[in-house]
């Protein structure tokens, strides 16, 4: 088996006090992710329209101010918390002449040549 198996004490209890916070769990945090706080946390999770098969989820985790650490950042309250989307490339032009900034040439079918009329 691969990936985590089990929620250490210190996280668990980190949840739980979350839990509690939001009156999701009772009692005290006791650092073992038991069932009462498994079904609490799937409580938290379809209260808020995610899945509650696999819990914690990490929606969940970032709600309840659990999620990634911030402490690295400036301004950790104004901090994009997702990767923002690759930059488009500008398509390039589909002509070959060069024309000087501000002019927009002319397609080569619309032009004529004046020296030798048809």
């Amino acid at each position: 088996m691969r990936g985590q198996q089990k929620i250490d004490s210190e996280r668990a209890h980190a949840i739980q006090e979350a839990l509690i916070r939001e009156h999701y769990l009772s009692g005290e945090a006791t650092g073992t992710w038991n069932q009462a706080s498994e079904e609490a946390m799937r409580r938290y999770q379809a209260d808020h329209g995610w899945q509650s098969k696999e819990v914690p989820d990490s929606r969940a985790l970032i709600k309840l101010g659990l999620g990634p650490s911030k402490d690295h950042l400036l301004n950790p309250e104004s901090a994009m918390t997702t990767v923002p989307d690759p930059p488009r490339a500008e398509p390039m032009p589909t002509t070959s002449h060069s024309a000087a900034p501000g002019t927009d040439p002319a397609p080569a079918s619309s032009q004529t040549d004046s020296a030798h009329p048809q």
